[in-house]
């Protein structure tokens, strides 16, 4: 009797054996593919795209995380950890360089894996650049072109859903105004250029003396805000003098003797945008009556 010899085929991601032939292979990887690409365009977070698309990842080779590096900034999935080697891929389309995709993997990666891998980036390549172009134009409209902290538009958004979280669920916070002291001068002595080296100096002291839950924003020239997560005026007190000392210590800024004045109040629930902000501007007004460098609170 004739031997019959049945053609499989290996499935690297289990290491079954299936009776089926390439074709059929094709067909299914196709599908996959297909379904994954249907996911990935139903979202324009970076954050929530990385996830979708490392669930499709681990089917290839087990990894601890991904992210994406780009000019906005570096992005990454859901409960990634980068704690294990990484393995970077560059994401091109045509000529455009959109960015660099990171995985982060206990083990190695094949030379087999990082072909499919590199099959794979077609997938995204596409919802990562509708994303990429989504969240550019989503920062010009709410991020000051100049310093990069959040702009007035934005200001007047965030605050009034602080205001409603604090009227449904009493939890308070604070508004702070700043402006530096001298800054005209600045600009007529050395010139614009010199005063926006100013002012993107005064916004990374900024940045660095705020903790993370809160809001930093630039409302044009030397007008800045800052939404506190906390109603305590001793935690204000605290970030004012945390802000006016690294003005005291910035080389920059002393060489232009420049300093800042700080207003700051409390929110209520029974507060509206116009009487907090008033009250936080008569706040910096006192400031500057007292011979600035200083900060007062309403």
């Amino acid at each position: 009797m004739e031997n019959v010899h049945i053609l499989t085929q290996r499935l690297p991601i289990r290491g079954d054996y299936l009776p089926f032939n390439s074709e059929q292979y094709n067909k299914q990887n196709g599908e996959q593919y297909a379904r994954l690409v249907d996911k990935l365009q139903t979202t324009l977070d970076i954050e929530e795209l990385l996830t979708i698309y490392a669930e499709h990842v681990a089917k290839i080779s087990k990894i601890a995380g991904i992210q994406f590096h780009c000019n906005l900034g570096v992005f990454q999935m859901k409960n990634s950890d980068s704690h294990y080697p990484a393995n970077s891929f560059d994401l091109e389309l045509g000529k455009e360089h959109l960015g660099q995709l990171v995985y982060f993997s206990e083990f190695p990666f094949s030379e087999a894996i990082k072909a499919k891998l590199v099959k794979l980036h077609a997938c995204l390549i596409y919802p990562m650049r509708n994303a990429l172009m989504y969240n550019r134009v989503l920062q010009l409209a709410t991020k000051d072109s100049l310093t990069g902290l959040y702009n007035r538009s934005q200001f007047t958004d965030n605050l009034e859903e602080k205001l409603e979280r604090c009227r449904r669920q009493h939890r308070n916070f604070s508004l702070m105004l700043l402006d530096l002291d001298n800054f005209k001068q600045v600009n007529d002595v050395y010139g614009h250029k010199a005063g926006d080296e100013v002012l993107i100096e005064f916004s990374r002291i900024l940045q660095t003396s705020t903790r993370a839950t809160d809001a930093v924003f630039r409302f044009g020239g030397d007008e800045f805000a800052i939404l506190i997560d906390d109603p305590a005026f001793t935690t204000n007190k605290v970030i004012a003098e945390r802000i006016m000392d690294a003005v005291r210590k910035s080389t920059m800024l002393a060489k232009y003797t420049v300093t800042t004045s700080i207003g700051f109040t409390l929110a209520s629930s029974h507060d509206n945008a116009d009487n907090i902000f008033a009250r936080s501007d008569s706040g910096l007004y006192r400031a500057k009556a007292a011979g600035r460098n200083c900060a007062r609170a309403v």
